[in-house]
């Protein structure tokens, strides 16, 4: 599988997504054997935020790398910031938090729950109305100068909120990473995935199947997407519409890097196999209308 650069952070192809880590049910044991079969893979790089499984993920992640922490150099660990929420840190209101002091007790607190002296990538989680870009600019290249986290970049930001950001910054912002699929296709329209491209950056893509709702047996844009994908898998010998999907992803000149939320590993290689799927301009046309309801202008 081939590997991406962004601005000199190497990150695997497809992302290791691990927000629902805790649902897996797993033991420290298999999730060390879930972690080395993906990366066998050759997904090498790992998702996280510090409030994923109410700020628990990152800790049961890091208590199966310990069990084998020869593993880390063979890793990028990714991590995001910047959302408080009620539950175990004990806010009373779901809120954002840009504050410099904010960043760095995260990330402090990442490093420690994920057993690790530094991350690869840490991103700013969603756009807070209340960030002084100065003030996030300066807690990046203070982290960066300690050697808590290599590279940076953002979660969910608008262009201007990405370029008022990186204006603040003396080092790159690598990447954004935004919800892409045919159920959310505003970062075709609106610019996101044009100021990307013209940044020569390459996006990561959450939720990809559209969280779920791709198989919600009552949504009708789901059902028209479903029988576009099923027929098009027919004709390109898919084995599910799941890859015909990733491939209608990969297909984007801005070429995003997928996030696989699952834990089941056959989900994983069928993802991975997608990257041998071709689709014809018009076969991803036909799923734009599928998702939009009309054609092209």
């Amino acid at each position: 599988m081939d590997n991406a650069d962004l601005q000199g952070l190497t990150l695997s192809r497809f992302i290791a997504g691990y927000w629902r880590l805790l649902d897996w049910q797993m033991t420290p044991q298999q999730r060390l054997a879930f972690l080395e079969s993906h990366l066998a893979m050759g997904i090498s790089s790992c998702d996280h935020a510090n409030i994923y499984g109410d700020y628990q993920c990152e800790a049961a992640f890091g208590e199966a790398l310990r069990l084998k922490p020869a593993l880390r150099d063979q890793l990028q660990l990714i991590s995001k910031c910047g959302i408080c929420l009620p539950g175990s840190q004990g806010h009373a209101l779901p809120h954002y938090n840009t504050d410099a002091s904010h960043i760095v007790a995260q990330v402090e607190r990442s490093l420690t729950q994920l057993g690790t002296d530094y991350l690869d990538l840490l991103l700013i989680h969603r756009p807070d109305p209340l960030m002084d870009a100065d003030e996030v600019a300066g807690a990046f290249e203070q982290l960066q100068h300690q050697g808590k986290v290599r590279y940076f970049g953002v979660s969910n930001f608008t262009p201007s909120q990405f370029d008022l950001l990186q204006s603040r910054l003396s080092l790159p912002l690598v990447t954004n990473q935004i919800e892409i699929s045919p159920l959310n296709m505003a970062p075709l329209h609106d610019g996101t995935l044009d100021h990307l491209q013209m940044q020569r950056l390459r996006p990561m893509a959450w939720s990809c199947l559209g969280g779920g709702r791709l198989f919600h047996p009552e949504d009708p844009t789901a059902r028209r997407i479903r029988a576009e994908l099923q027929q098009i898998g027919e004709e390109i010998g898919a084995e599910g519409i799941d890859q015909v999907l990733y491939a209608w992803l990969l297909a984007l000149p801005s070429q995003p890097l997928p996030i696989l939320g699952t834990g089941k590993l056959e989900r994983i290689r069928s993802a991975v196999a997608a990257q041998s799927l071709s689709l014809s301009r018009e076969q991803w046309f036909r799923i734009w209308v599928a998702a939009t309801g009309h054609n092209v202008p």
